[in-house]
């Protein structure tokens, strides 16, 4: 098995020779079979052991043999210990999801102030094939049927080609130590429902099956390979990028018949998850919108909009007439000037007489009014953005600036005329956006 793993980083991983390594060691056969096929390639690594404390004095017990393990090797440890149980409470979470959480922001820590380059995990072919089945259970699309990934950015599983049997040989006759897990013979956990009914059930009817498993695999993972491409061919022709946010065309989009797998494979790394509702959302009415955690889609007419999830702005800002250069919400200048040169949406020019201080900077409402530079007559702000054919999106993230209440700019827009330079101004503020 040694050279086996050793042949294995040579060909599919050789950067791992070369760099500093964050071990994630339980104690478990998994982890100690890692940790002594590292420590006998004598690769740069420390070891990173997480407490969750749930087990009680068997979580510490665990904690000190592995503590005992990394003096006897003399290599460096990390332990933390963990409020699980609160944390999930608290949170509302299985304990497998906050455990998990705990374990990879920790991990990112020691990483990001210890300078270390990857984390490497324990999993192996038997995971999985568990994670395989769990997924089909709960129903999934094609990334939750292609296995573990061997790397997910710096998290890399080198065991995933052995199999749980092969691992427990290879302790065995090396005489390891490891820490057995009481959790493990519960059925509490659906991972360990079907480790123990599920699996072996299969591997009765299929002896093979692991080896089977790795073939469809493989085929799976040219199926996924061949999906990507496609996807990404569609991508150019159908999504437009700006800043942090992508516009889905879906006028070209409903031309492909099986457009549902492309908004799949578009927004899952966004963490969407409720599928169902986003497949409607080229009929739904404008104005539709679907949470993650992280993003919001928004159906804007024609378009998708993915956007990131931001906190609502305070509502009015105020500035003093002492205040030249503003830095929120906005950055905005304001400059005595003795003419007007060159005004454009991002410049305008106002009689400083006009202006009531102290200005507010706030979000447009419903019912707001102003006169458009060069018109006599008054305009809803929503007909505005309207006439402009500005998306849901657009005229959320539109500022105005007031005096009195009074609109002087839709800001990056268009001024109001109440405050245009006349012949008879004498004092000229140039405001103007700084992008």
């Amino acid at each position: 098995m040694l050279q086996k793993f050793q042949d294995h980083l040579n060909a599919k991983l050789p950067f791992l020779n070369e760099k500093r390594l964050l071990l994630a060691v339980s104690g478990g056969i998994d982890s100690m079979v890692l940790l002594y096929l590292c420590h006998q390639l004598d690769l740069s690594f420390a070891v990173a052991h997480c407490n969750f404390q749930l087990r009680g004095d068997e979580s510490d017990a665990d904690e000190q043999f592995v503590t005992d393990i990394c003096e006897a090797l003399h290599r460096p440890l990390f332990v933390e210990k963990f409020v699980t149980a609160s944390f999930a409470q608290e949170h509302k979470l299985s304990i497998q999801v906050v455990a998990r959480k705990l374990r990879y922001d920790w991990f990112e820590t020691i990483m990001q102030n210890n300078d270390y380059d990857y984390v490497l995990t324990a999993h192996h072919l038997d995971d999985s094939l568990e994670t395989f089945l769990i997924n089909i259970t709960r129903g999934t699309g094609l990334d939750g049927i292609t296995g573990i990934p061997e790397q997910n950015n710096k998290i890399i599983r080198p065991l995933l080609l052995f199999s749980r049997h092969e691992i427990e040989s290879f302790a065995q006759a090396n005489k390891l130590p490891w820490r057995e897990d009481s959790s493990n013979a519960s059925d509490k956990y659906l991972r360990n429902r079907m480790r123990h009914h599920v699996v072996p059930v299969l591997k009765e009817l299929n002896p093979s099956l692991l080896t089977s498993f790795e073939a469809t695999l493989a085929h799976l993972q040219q199926a996924q390979s061949m999906v990507v491409d496609a996807s990404n061919f569609v991508y150019e022709k159908v999504v437009a990028t700006f800043e942090d946010q992508i516009k889905i065309d879906l006028t070209v989009l409903q031309t492909y018949p099986n457009y549902k797998a492309y908004l799949y494979q578009w927004l899952f790394p966004f963490g969407f998850t409720d599928w169902e509702v986003i497949y409607e959302l080229p009929l739904a009415q404008t104005g539709k919108k679907v949470f993650s955690e992280s993003h919001v889609i928004l159906k804007d007419r024609a378009h998708l909009i993915v956007y990131p999830r931001r906190k609502l702005p305070k509502e009015i800002y105020w500035i003093q007439a002492e205040d030249k250069d503003v830095k929120i919400p906005l950055k905005l200048s304001f400059c005595p000037v003795d003419d007007i040169t060159d005004p454009s949406r991002n410049t305008i020019f106002v009689d400083e007489s006009l202006l009531q201080y102290p200005l507010q900077i706030r979000k447009w409402q419903k019912g707001d009014v102003f006169y458009p530079l060069g018109m006599t007559c008054k305009k809803k702000v929503s007909k505005y953005f309207k006439d402009e054919k500005m998306s849901l999106l657009d005229k959320s993230s539109t500022w105005l600036l007031c005096s009195d209440n009074q609109i002087v700019w839709v800001i990056g827009k268009r001024a109001d005329d109440r405050f245009k330079v006349i012949k008879q101004t004498t004092k000229i503020i140039q405001i103007q956006l700084q992008e």
